[in-house]
């Protein structure tokens, strides 16, 4: 019997939402005009004025060149050749502006072809392994886009390649609209090249699916060990958010064993339980399935959900606020390896369900499997848990994903109150499929 609650999906402390891809829409800054076909050369502000038209001529006023009473006679007097004079030297210096204005022009023109401002030169565009540009030129090769689509809905995720024959590990939600009647999946890898993919094996529990293309001589991406994960390392995500392929963002690893729930909360679906890896690097529907690796380019996650700041779902557009979760890679590869051999993966239980209604600390058993292993470690109904292998345990969801941070075969110990009377118990886990 499965450890999941007896009634719903029990809700994690805070906002976890799966990252459904979403594609980018690019709006016009001004909705009434047209998209400009060119960048402004006036900068980025308002569009600019029409440049003002030079400055018309002006007739003096009638008494600016008069310099002496007239005389008499019909000839007129000085002050006729004095206004004569006024008008050709007028005449004269506009016409002498006019040259002057074109040689200073073609001598600024000259000029301007000559200036050289400094710059640096190209230098290396090598890059050390260890830089965020190392360790993306290492990882990128490796990363796919994936596209699926059915008759109701399409979609976009992240996976990477674990097998150079083909086989790339993602995200269930992200592989699961393929799964659906008349569905389709495209696999594109960062060359460009673009080929049908096929789902070997899906495992809602823990949001991985395994996807097959006909390829060979795939790079592969080299897992790490998540057990060796410190609060402060480097965390590095790359994938396709909002079908933005190769997009890489960093950050550090902020949390671990974060209990969070994913999937893809449509209903009827189950809720995958997951001991996660937190981090601040930016993470954004789209970026589901594809790796989080650390420092020395090796996986150390596979990005599956993020904290919104309040309980919306990816479709109402809901982005990083830096709090992405990564299921831990020595689980994922696990399931891997089983849905590859196998087509589906078992999971850790102890024959348990459990009673949602209680406000904890801990979690009460509602019913106990018999002969199951909190059976046979005499755990019984009403029980509650307060602890794993001594860490305190605060609800129903924190159990599930504790137990699930395990294997089948490995002996954890519970602490657990029954009847008032605290005592430790030593269960070992059984494996349900």
């Amino acid at each position: 019997m499965s450890d999941s609650p007896t009634t719903g999906a029990p809700q994690p402390p805070e906002s976890q939402v799966p990252l459904d891809p979403n594609p980018v829409v690019v709006y016009p800054l001004n909705d009434a005009s047209p998209v400009a076909e060119s960048l402004p050369t006036a900068g980025w502000g308002a569009p600019q004025a029409p440049a003002a038209a030079p400055p018309t001529s002006t007739p003096l006023p009638p008494d600016t060149v008069s310099a002496a009473p007239r005389g008499g006679g019909g000839g007129g007097g000085p002050g006729r050749y004095i206004a004569m004079a006024g008008i050709v030297g007028l005449l004269a210096g506009l016409i002498g502006g006019v040259a002057g204005y074109r040689i200073a022009a073609r001598s600024a023109q000259a000029t301007h072809l000559n200036v050289t401002l400094p710059q640096v030169g190209t230098g290396s565009t090598a890059r050390a392994g260890n830089t965020i540009a190392g360790i993306a030129k290492t990882v990128l090769p490796t990363v796919v886009s994936i596209q699926v689509s059915n008759p109701n809905e399409s979609a976009t995720g992240s996976g990477f390649v674990i097998r150079s024959d083909g086989y790339i590990l993602t995200n269930n939600h992200v592989a699961a609209p393929a799964a659906a009647a008349g569905g389709t999946m495209l696999v594109q890898f960062q060359n460009g090249t673009s080929v049908p993919g096929t789902i070997v094996g899906r495992d809602p529990s823990y949001d991985l699916a395994v996807v097959k293309v006909n390829l060979t001589g795939l790079p592969v991406a080299t897992l790490g060990n998540s057990d060796s994960v410190q609060v402060g390392d480097t965390a590095v995500a790359i994938g396709s958010p909002l079908g933005l392929a190769g997009t890489v963002t960093s950050g550090i690893i902020s949390a671990l064993n974060r209990p969070v729930t994913a999937g893809d909360n449509s209903a009827g679906s189950s809720s995958a339980f997951i001991d996660a890896i937190q981090t601040d690097a930016a993470i954004n529907p789209g970026n589901s399935g594809g790796p989080l690796v650390d420092g020395s380019a090796h996986v150390i996650g596979v990005n599956s959900a993020i904290a919104s700041l309040g309980q919306s779902a990816i479709g109402s557009q809901s982005g990083s606020i830096g709090l992405g979760f990564a299921i831990p890679i020595n689980q994922a590869k696990r399931v891997a390896e089983q849905l590859i051999a196998t087509g589906h993966a078992t999971h850790p239980v102890i024959g348990v369900g459990l009673d949602l209604n209680y406000g904890g600390p801990g979690a009460r058993i509602a019913s106990v499997t018999p002969n199951g292993p909190a059976a046979e470690a005499g755990i019984t109904s009403g029980t509650v848990i307060t602890a794993v292998d001594g860490k305190s345990i605060g609800d129903a969801t924190e159990l599930v994903v504790a137990i699930r941070s395990h294997v089948p075969g490995d002996t954890i110990t519970f602490t657990v109150d029954t009847a008032g009377a605290t005592h430790v118990v030593k269960v070992v886990l059984a494996a349900s499929g």
